[in-house]
């Protein structure tokens, strides 16, 4: 993802190996037989819902079974993305402390982080397989199945993790120096235990223990946050309540199994195929011929290319990677220098973070219970003003460039581009046409973009390359594995912030603040600014919003609007150096050293402050077309 929330490196191998073959020899047989089966779940469930669309508003026959069959095949489909997404160290973590260690300390921690994930995989698996054998008494309404099937897929994956955690820190221990790591673990597990008698008896001051203390340390360490979440509330339930721990995972099932949530494996293979058509090259070959000839106008292009490939993918780091590739080498050519190019496409991101279909807005709905159509609404104008503030800093920076050696387009050249883009220019229309016009769900509506898409480069732009095609349905189910995965783990922590009283506090401390709203919205910008570089959107969203939108309810702020700040908000975090993990991203995309772009990121930044609090205090942006 990042070089501070990058891929998991528990398959490092920091010494000999032993057993060179046996290990080696089971991993491959986990790939061969978790890949094609997330790869077919992830067709089968594009199926299911476009013939559901089709069924429903074409022959006005819904098909009864297709929600709750879609259901089942999409917890399998998330807990077989995570066991990929394991075997690929695709898991999301923070690595800019252990990054700067030396290696052998640093391998020390990374034993530690993989001790970590193989000790929740392993106190988490008989709650699963006991959640899972309750089901069996528990009946499908439609299909009129055990829920039992259904439910198997949390122990199944959550065993295959473990499988290949275990795995992998036997590789990892060899080195009798990365033992250390897994006795640090133990010696800390031990600690708490003889501690449970005080955590208990100091109340709820052993939040802070648990979830600020534990979780930062273990967030630090280098433990993917799906685990370091798991863990923590985990530790917290079994030493300090009597809650029965198959709570926890029936929360993490919970968190992970809103239908709505289906959207995001659509969306991330969606992004996927709309690169692999050509219809993201398309639309900026198109931008770029209108405006290549002014000066700044190929990052005016950038602005633009985001604001509508956003509207098609969903997901940042697919926007940028169509992107970046198609505008940097010739806006190089032109003498742009390169910190400020990943500065612009850093900014960008955080700019359309409220375009939708963003998978943030999905989440925001999901959690929170805000109609998903008035967020994609009100989504398009915040994104568009903050455009406006970027486009200002670029005229600034750009006014002296010299394009004595640019050559303009000409009219046949634009009109013969503009044609060609036309099909891919249609697509975020489309889209979101179909979710207000009632033709599908915000769930659906990513099938109607996926057939759409495929149609579009069979038949017209002729570049549909079916090699590529079993890649991407893999990547699209590991990407969303890891994503749910901190959905559900985020839950599970949540609900036990929830009961612990934490929400009423809370509530009460921000609801007493002087200033009323006002105070509550600056408030909430800065701390999701924070939580946004730290934890990215969607577990913060998961964390938070149950807690948060219910206070701005009472305080009389519309949701959208608060859902707009909120977004905003996290994407200024998300993309902000020195801890922005999204920043990290573009760097690594664009190919550029990250030190390069921060001083040129500046600047871009100030703009969408000013235009966060634009939207955050005239609320006209966000529900003026409501």
């Amino acid at each position: 993802m990042s070089l501070k929330c990058e891929v998991q490196k528990s398959s490092q191998t920091f010494g000999s190996v032993g057993s060179s073959r046996l290990i080696p020899s089971i991993e491959r047989v986990l790939v061969a037989v978790t890949e094609p089966a997330a790869a077919a779940l992830v067709v089968s469930e594009i199926g299911i819902l476009f013939t559901g669309v089709v069924s429903r508003y074409v022959f006005h026959s819904p098909l009864v079974w297709a929600d709750e069959i879609a259901s089942i095949l999409f917890l399998w489909l998330s807990m077989l993305g995570a066991v990929i997404a394991s075997q690929r160290s695709q898991h999301m973590r923070m690595t800019a402390i252990v990054g700067k260690l030396g290696p052998q300390t640093r391998a020390m921690a990374e034993t530690l982080a993989v001790a970590v994930s193989v000790l929740f995989l392993a106190v988490l698996f008989p709650s699963a397989l006991h959640y899972a054998e309750n089901e069996i008494i528990i009946t499908t309404p439609a299909l009129e199945i055990s829920n039992f099937w259904r439910a198997l897929a949390l122990p199944v994956g959550i065993g295959l993790m473990l499988l290949h955690g275990v795995l992998g820190l036997s590789r990892m221990l060899l080195p009798r120096s990365n033992f250390i790591g897994v006795v640090l673990v133990a010696l800390i597990g031990l600690f708490l235990f003889a501690a449970s008698p005080l955590l208990v008896a100091i109340g709820n001051l052993n939040l802070l223990v648990f979830f600020v203390g534990l979780v930062a340390a273990m967030v630090f360490a280098g433990v993917p946050i799906a685990f370091a979440f798991g863990l923590s509330t985990f530790a917290y339930l079994s030493l300090t309540t009597t809650v029965p721990l198959e709570v926890l995972i029936g929360t993490m099932d919970e968190g992970m199994s809103h239908l709505i949530l289906l959207s995001v494996p659509m969306f991330v293979f969606l992004g996927l195929l709309i690169e692999m058509t050509g219809m993201a090259r398309s639309m900026v070959d198109f931008l770029a011929s209108l405006l290549g000839h002014v000066r700044g106008g190929l990052s005016y292009v950038l602005v633009g290319a985001m604001y509508l490939v956003s509207g098609i993918s969903g997901a940042k780091a697919a926007d940028m990677a169509a992107v970046a590739p198609v505008l940097f080498p010739e806006m190089k050519k032109r003498g742009s220098d390169p910190g400020d190019l990943v500065a612009l496409l850093a900014a960008t991101g955080a700019q359309t973070e409220t375009v939708p279909p963003s998978i943030v807005l999905i989440t925001i709905g999901s959690v929170t219970g805000v109609s998903i159509a008035a967020l994609f609404t009100g989504g398009m104008l915040p994104g568009l003003l903050l455009a406006v503030g970027l486009c200002s800093v670029i005229w600034y920076r750009y006014r002296n460039e010299d394009l004595s050696h640019v050559i303009r387009c000409t009219k046949r050249v634009i009109l013969k581009r503009l044609v060609i883009a036309i099909p891919a220019l249609a697509l975020p229309f489309v889209i979101r046409a179909a979710v207000i016009e009632g033709v599908a769900t915000a769930t659906e509506v990513s099938t109607i973009g996926i057939v759409y898409s495929a149609t579009v480069g069979l038949l017209v732009y002729r570049q549909f390359d079916w090699h590529r095609l079993r890649p991407m349905l893999v990547e699209t189910a590991a990407l969303s594995g890891s994503i749910l995965i901190i959905i559900g783990a985020a839950t599970g922590m949540a609900w036990s912030l929830t009961q612990s009283g934490f929400s009423y506090d809370l509530a009460n401390t921000l609801g007493s603040l002087p200033g009323g709203s006002t105070t509550f919205l600056l408030v909430s910008i800065v701390t999701f600014i924070v939580l946004g570089s730290v934890l990215e959107g969607i577990p913060a969203i998961v964390l938070f919003g149950p807690l948060l939108f219910p206070i701005a309810r009472k305080m009389g702020i519309d949701e959208v609007h608060y859902s707009m700040v909120v977004i905003l908000s996290m994407g200024l975090g998300l993309f902000a150096p020195p801890f922005g993990v999204g920043y990290y991203a573009a760097c690594a995309i664009g190919k550029v050293n990250p030190d390069s772009g921060m001083r040129p990121i500046l600047g871009y930044l100030a703009a969408l402050v000013v235009g966060l609090l634009i939207v955050a205090f005239v609320p006209w942006f966000s529900i003026g077309f409501l």
